[in-house]
């Protein structure tokens, strides 16, 4: 077992620019089946974003909001990308 709690590396990109990479202890987005939470040790998931917040919570505590469309989010192996056609931080 590994020592420390273990991390998210984290990637939110928009169809023309990279908005935020980093690590995180915790993402939150909206999919089309619902609001999905992810942990280090998730899952492999594939989801198809619904319009709305994505809430990342970095491993200092803060927390960074991006607002994206049409796109979908992947974890796997502590690894989350969120891909969208349009996306912004607010």
């Amino acid at each position: 077992m590994a020592d420390g709690p273990r991390e998210l590396t984290v990637s939110v990109v928009s169809a023309d620019r990279e908005l935020w990479t980093g690590t995180a202890r915790q993402v939150v987005a909206r999919t089309t089946i619902g609001q999905i939470g992810i942990l280090a040790g998730h899952e492999p998931v594939l989801g198809i974003l619904a319009s709305g917040e994505v809430r990342i919570t970095t491993t200092d505590g803060s927390v960074v909001t991006a607002r994206a469309e049409d796109g979908f989010l992947s974890v796997q192996a502590d690894v989350v990308q969120i891909v969208a056609g349009e996306a912004e931080l607010v």
